[in-house]
């Protein structure tokens, strides 16, 4: 079936390109492959988080003047919330899972390099 499918892409593709009915239909001003790579653009950074407890806790310094022995509470619960969003990240980091069913631009890159474009007929 997917063999059926390609050709029939490949018939049309050769038809918009010839010339049977005048002037081509589709006309590339480049070669109609893909290149051996991919831009290394960095992924879009994630929400902030721990806001809430860091207004929070500068809320409590505001109102004591800045004094920390008085904002103890409000100081460990925005510790606690940056320990627990390390702890996440780590454990996510550590996973080469797909995000959003897209690869990285080095994974893509690596398998790009590793199945070039074939240049020459066989």
């Amino acid at each position: 079936m997917a063999a059926q499918g390609a050709t029939l892409l490949q018939h049309k593709v050769s038809r918009l390109l010839s010339k049977e009915n005048g002037k081509p239909v589709l006309k590339p001003n480049k070669p109609l492959i893909l290149k051996d790579g991919v831009a290394n653009r960095k992924p879009k950074k994630g929400e902030a988080t721990c806001v809430t407890e860091l207004s929070v806790m500068m809320a409590c310094w505001k109102q004591n003047n800045f004094v920390d022995s008085l904002c103890s509470k409000e100081m460990g619960d925005f510790h606690k919330c940056v320990q627990k969003t390390r702890a996440a990240r780590k454990d996510t980091s550590g996973q080469t899972t797909l995000s959003g069913g897209h690869l990285p631009p080095k994974q893509a890159t690596t398998l790009l390099k590793r199945y070039p474009n074939i240049l020459s007929e066989i």
